[in-house]
C-alpha cells in the first residue's frame, strides 16, 4: 500500500503531509516513556510484515498491521508508523520521501479511528475482545485501502483503475489482518494487559 513517488498531485501530497504531522504530533504528546520500547517493537513489526509485498501498478498489497498498532498503542501508532516508513524508504525505495506523509495518514489514522470506535468492546471480556480486535485489524485494513484508492483517484482519473485494483487486491488481507488482530490481542489482554491501549476490565 506504499504509494510511489512521482504519483500524487502536489496538492494530495501536501495535505496528506499537514495531516500526518499533526497526528504524529499527537501521537508524541500522549506516548509515555514507558511505552516507548512497546513503539519500536510495534513500528518494527510493522516494518518486516509490510517488506512482503505484491506490486500493483503505483502501489502493493500487503500486511499493514495497522489494527493491531491501533489497539496496543492508540494516538502512538502515528509516529509508530511513521519511523517504519521512512526506513523503508531510505532502506529499500518502498514509497518515497515526497510520499511518506501521505502514506503515514492512510496506514495510521485507520488504525486511530477503530481503536477508538471499538474501544468499549476491546475493554470487555474474550469474546467481546476478539469480535473489536477482529473488527478494529479488517476495518483498519479497508479504511486504509479506501484511503490509498482515494488518493490515487484524486491525482487524476487515469489513477482510477489502479485504484480499483489496489481495493480488489486487499480485500483478502482485510480478512487475515483482522484474524491476526484479534488473536494477537486476546492473548496479550490475558498475558501482558499493561501493553494495550484500552485498559481491561
Amino acid at each position: 500500500m506504499h504509494i510511489s513517488e512521482g504519483v500524487l498531485s502536489a496538492p494530495v501530497l501536501l495535505g496528506g503531509a499537514a495531516l500526518a504531522v499533526i497526528g504524529t504530533a499527537i501521537g508524541l504528546r500522549k506516548t509515555d516513556q514507558d511505552k516507548i520500547m512497546t513503539v519500536a517493537i510495534l513500528s518494527a513489526a510493522f516494518f518486516i510484515g509490510s517488506l512482503v509485498h505484491v506490486p500493483i501498478g503505483p502501489a502493493s498489497a500487503h500486511l499493514v498491521l495497522g489494527g493491531l498498532l491501533g489497539v496496543m498503542l492508540g494516538w502512538a501508532a502515528f509516529p509508530s508508523i511513521l519511523v517504519a516508513l521512512l526506513l523503508q524508504a531510505v532502506l529499500f525505495q518502498y514509497g518515497g520521501l515526497t510520499t511518506l506523509g501521505i502514506n503515514t495518514f492512510n496506514m495510521a489514522a485507520p488504525a486511530v479511528l477503530c481503536f477508538f470506535v471499538f474501544r468499549p468492546l476491546l475493554a470487555r471480556g474474550t469474546t467481546f475482545r476478539f469480535t473489536g480486535a477482529f473488527a478494529c485489524g479488517f476495518l483498519a485494513m479497508l479504511l486504509s485501502a479506501l484511503l490509498t484508492a482515494a488518493s490515487l483517484a484524486l491525482s487524476g482519473d487515469a489513477f482510477v483503475p489502479s485504484a480499483a485494483a489496489l481495493f480488489a487486491a486487499h480485500v483478502p488481507v482485510m480478512v487475515v489482518e483482522g484474524i491476526i488482530t484479534g488473536f494477537a490481542y486476546t492473548f496479550l489482554a490475558k498475558v501482558k494487559p499493561e501493553a494495550l491501549a484500552a485498559p481491561i476490565k
